[in-house]
Protein backbone atom coordinates (compact mmCIF):
# COMPACT_ATOMS: atom_id res chain seq x y z
CA UNK A 1 0.00 0.00 0.00
CA UNK A 2 2.59 2.40 0.79
CA UNK A 3 4.53 1.95 -2.42
CA UNK A 4 1.04 2.22 -4.51
CA UNK A 5 0.75 5.46 -2.38
CA UNK A 6 4.37 6.39 -2.89
CA UNK A 7 3.49 5.89 -7.29
CA UNK A 8 0.88 8.30 -6.82
CA UNK A 9 2.19 11.47 -5.64
CA UNK A 10 1.79 13.68 -7.76
CA UNK A 11 1.00 17.17 -7.27
CA UNK A 12 -0.94 17.69 -10.13
CA UNK A 13 -2.77 14.37 -9.98
CA UNK A 14 -3.35 15.31 -6.06
CA UNK A 15 -4.73 19.06 -6.82
CA UNK A 16 -7.59 17.15 -9.92
CA UNK A 17 -8.72 14.62 -7.19
CA UNK A 18 -8.90 17.08 -4.97
CA UNK A 19 -10.60 19.49 -7.12
CA UNK A 20 -13.22 16.39 -8.63
CA UNK A 21 -13.56 15.65 -4.89
CA UNK A 22 -15.07 18.66 -3.93
CA UNK A 23 -17.21 19.06 -6.92
CA UNK A 24 -19.05 15.95 -6.01
CA UNK A 25 -18.82 17.53 -2.32
CA UNK A 26 -20.79 20.73 -3.71
CA UNK A 27 -23.24 19.20 -5.67
CA UNK A 28 -24.42 16.91 -3.55
CA UNK A 29 -24.73 20.15 -1.12
CA UNK A 30 -25.95 22.33 -3.71
CA UNK A 31 -28.20 19.74 -5.16
CA UNK A 32 -28.88 16.29 -4.06
CA UNK A 33 -29.33 17.32 -0.40
CA UNK A 34 -31.39 20.04 -1.14
CA UNK A 35 -33.90 17.98 -3.67
CA UNK A 36 -34.36 15.36 -0.58
CA UNK A 37 -34.79 17.75 2.53
CA UNK A 38 -36.88 20.03 -0.04
CA UNK A 39 -39.49 16.78 1.12
CA UNK A 40 -38.01 16.41 4.74
CA UNK A 41 -40.23 19.30 6.40
CA UNK A 42 -36.74 20.48 7.55
CA UNK A 43 -34.58 17.41 9.04
CA UNK A 44 -32.26 16.42 8.25
CA UNK A 45 -31.03 13.44 6.23
CA UNK A 46 -28.68 10.94 8.60
CA UNK A 47 -25.40 11.55 6.05
CA UNK A 48 -25.90 15.24 7.58
CA UNK A 49 -25.51 13.57 11.62
CA UNK A 50 -22.52 12.74 12.51
CA UNK A 51 -23.46 12.20 16.10
CA UNK A 52 -26.08 9.27 14.67
CA UNK A 53 -29.72 9.09 15.19
CA UNK A 54 -32.19 6.53 16.53
CA UNK A 55 -34.66 4.36 14.60
CA UNK A 56 -37.66 6.58 15.66
CA UNK A 57 -36.05 9.66 14.18
CA UNK A 58 -35.34 7.34 10.97
CA UNK A 59 -39.35 6.22 10.91
CA UNK A 60 -40.50 9.88 10.97
CA UNK A 61 -37.82 10.99 8.87
CA UNK A 62 -38.82 8.22 5.63
CA UNK A 63 -42.58 9.43 6.39
CA UNK A 64 -42.08 12.54 6.13
CA UNK A 65 -39.90 12.33 2.82
CA UNK A 66 -42.95 10.52 1.54
CA UNK A 67 -42.58 8.06 -1.61
CA UNK A 68 -41.04 11.16 -4.30
CA UNK A 69 -38.90 12.08 -1.13
CA UNK A 70 -37.89 8.28 -0.67
CA UNK A 71 -36.99 8.28 -4.32
CA UNK A 72 -35.21 11.51 -4.40
CA UNK A 73 -32.72 10.20 -1.99
CA UNK A 74 -33.03 6.50 -3.10
CA UNK A 75 -31.93 8.08 -6.90
CA UNK A 76 -30.35 11.40 -6.81
CA UNK A 77 -28.22 11.45 -3.47
CA UNK A 78 -27.41 7.90 -3.21
CA UNK A 79 -25.52 7.70 -6.34
CA UNK A 80 -23.66 10.93 -5.77
CA UNK A 81 -23.11 9.74 -2.58
CA UNK A 82 -21.81 6.64 -3.98
CA UNK A 83 -18.81 8.04 -6.60
CA UNK A 84 -18.15 10.79 -3.29
CA UNK A 85 -16.67 8.42 -0.12
CA UNK A 86 -14.35 6.51 -3.13
CA UNK A 87 -13.23 9.97 -3.86
CA UNK A 88 -12.68 11.51 -0.24
CA UNK A 89 -10.48 8.64 0.54
CA UNK A 90 -8.54 8.93 -2.58
CA UNK A 91 -7.88 12.33 -2.58
CA UNK A 92 -7.82 13.35 1.30
CA UNK A 93 -5.23 9.93 1.38
CA UNK A 94 -2.93 10.99 -1.07
CA UNK A 95 -3.13 14.98 -0.07
CA UNK A 96 -1.62 13.80 3.79
CA UNK A 97 0.66 11.22 1.81
CA UNK A 98 2.19 13.94 -0.28
CA UNK A 99 2.72 16.81 3.08
CA UNK A 100 4.10 14.04 5.13
CA UNK A 101 6.61 13.65 2.44
CA UNK A 102 7.21 16.66 2.22
CA UNK A 103 7.66 16.76 5.34
CA UNK A 104 10.10 13.59 5.77
CA UNK A 105 7.74 11.39 7.45
CA UNK A 106 6.43 9.57 4.93
CA UNK A 107 8.35 6.70 6.08
CA UNK A 108 7.73 5.92 9.49
CA UNK A 109 4.59 5.21 11.46
CA UNK A 110 2.75 8.51 10.53
CA UNK A 111 2.00 6.78 7.24
CA UNK A 112 -0.75 5.00 8.85
CA UNK A 113 -2.48 8.37 9.43
CA UNK A 114 -3.07 8.16 5.56
CA UNK A 115 -5.41 5.23 6.07
CA UNK A 116 -8.06 7.46 8.07
CA UNK A 117 -9.78 8.93 5.02
CA UNK A 118 -9.95 5.28 3.40
CA UNK A 119 -11.45 3.97 6.67
CA UNK A 120 -13.98 7.20 6.60
CA UNK A 121 -14.87 6.39 3.11
CA UNK A 122 -15.54 2.47 4.05
CA UNK A 123 -17.90 3.77 6.53
CA UNK A 124 -19.51 6.09 4.51
CA UNK A 125 -20.67 3.46 1.80
CA UNK A 126 -21.37 0.69 4.85
CA UNK A 127 -23.85 3.89 5.99
CA UNK A 128 -24.94 4.02 1.94
CA UNK A 129 -25.94 0.64 2.11
CA UNK A 130 -27.88 0.77 5.23
CA UNK A 131 -29.84 3.88 4.10
CA UNK A 132 -30.32 1.73 0.39
CA UNK A 133 -31.67 -1.02 2.45
CA UNK A 134 -33.87 0.84 4.39
CA UNK A 135 -35.23 2.92 1.96
CA UNK A 136 -35.79 0.09 -0.26
CA UNK A 137 -37.70 -2.13 1.94
CA UNK A 138 -39.72 0.87 3.49
CA UNK A 139 -42.28 0.53 5.58
CA UNK A 140 -40.61 -2.53 7.26
CA UNK A 141 -39.24 -2.31 10.42
CA UNK A 142 -35.68 -0.64 10.27
CA UNK A 143 -34.64 -1.30 14.16
CA UNK A 144 -32.07 -3.62 13.57
CA UNK A 145 -30.50 -1.78 10.75
CA UNK A 146 -31.02 1.47 12.05
CA UNK A 147 -28.44 0.88 14.90
CA UNK A 148 -25.69 -0.46 12.90
CA UNK A 149 -26.34 1.94 10.07
CA UNK A 150 -25.71 5.08 12.76
CA UNK A 151 -22.91 3.81 14.28
CA UNK A 152 -21.74 3.54 11.07
CA UNK A 153 -22.23 6.74 10.56
CA UNK A 154 -20.49 8.22 14.08
CA UNK A 155 -17.38 5.92 12.80
CA UNK A 156 -17.30 8.18 9.53
CA UNK A 157 -17.99 11.36 10.86
CA UNK A 158 -15.43 10.55 13.98
CA UNK A 159 -12.48 9.66 11.47
CA UNK A 160 -13.45 12.47 9.51
CA UNK A 161 -12.86 14.66 12.67
CA UNK A 162 -10.14 13.66 13.24
CA UNK A 163 -8.59 13.01 10.00
CA UNK A 164 -9.12 16.89 9.45
CA UNK A 165 -7.81 18.20 13.19
CA UNK A 166 -4.15 15.73 11.33
CA UNK A 167 -4.41 17.48 8.30
CA UNK A 168 -4.58 21.39 9.62
CA UNK A 169 -1.80 19.99 12.26
CA UNK A 170 0.39 18.80 9.07
CA UNK A 171 -0.62 21.86 7.35
CA UNK A 172 0.98 24.64 9.96
CA UNK A 173 4.27 21.75 10.17
CA UNK A 174 4.80 22.06 6.33
CA UNK A 175 3.97 25.73 6.51
CA UNK A 176 6.57 26.36 9.53
CA UNK A 177 9.01 24.52 7.33
CA UNK A 178 8.47 26.43 4.64
CA UNK A 179 8.71 29.44 5.83
CA UNK A 180 12.04 28.45 7.83
CA UNK A 181 13.52 27.40 4.59
CA UNK A 182 12.64 31.06 3.01
CA UNK A 183 14.57 32.83 6.14
CA UNK A 184 17.34 30.59 5.87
Amino acid sequence: MRNLIRKNLNGKKIIILFILTNIVYAFMLLVTIPKVMSYSGGMKLPDMMPTGYDTEYLNLLFTTLGEKGRDAYLFNQIPADMVYPFLFGISYCLLLAYILNKLGKLDNNLFYLCVIPLLAGLFDYCENAGIIFMLSGYPKDITALAGIKSLFSVLKGTLKTIYFIILIVFLIKFGIKKLQNKNN
